[in-house]
């Protein structure tokens, strides 16, 4: 089964302020998109190292009560996940889910730019959030 880092999600209280040292850095920002189901404006950074480089992406609640919103709460603006893009989501949700890991999502659901993804919960990996995410070809 294919994998590969995808992206760091970093949570922020708003998309323009926590753009600027991306913008500083000098990576590319695409454009916004907001996910009503996750509560949540998304804006990636890409990097121009080629099409397999790893991504930030800023999320900014859309409310308090989202689960970004309430991160923030808890934790303060930071590091909110860690991506890995997969070539069978499904097949990997079942693998983890026999060996016993808490999976937040045992099916995939809706994420940014047209993808499919299922967060494993961080109980299961050591105290980090874990995004898995497959994109339909």
């Amino acid at each position: 089964m294919g994998i590969r880092l995808d992206h760091i999600g970093i949570a922020v209280d708003d998309l323009e302020t926590g753009s600027t040292f991306w913008k500083l850095l000098g990576l590319s920002q695409g454009d916004d998109e907001r996910n009503d189901e996750q509560g949540v404006d998304i804006r990636f950074f890409e990097t121009e190292l080629g099409t397999n480089a790893t991504r930030i992406e800023l999320l900014s609640p859309t409310g308090e009560d989202t689960p970004i919103g309430l991160f923030l709460d808890k934790k303060g603006a930071g590091i909110q996940q860690i991506a890995f893009r997969v070539d069978d989501l499904d097949s990997l949700l079942s693998r983890l889910k026999a060996e016993g890991l808490h999976l937040i999502n045992e099916t995939p659901t809706e994420g940014a730019h047209g993808s499919r993804i299922a967060f494993v919960h961080p109980s299961s990996t050591g105290g980090v959030l874990v995004e898995l995410l497959e994109y339909e070809d």
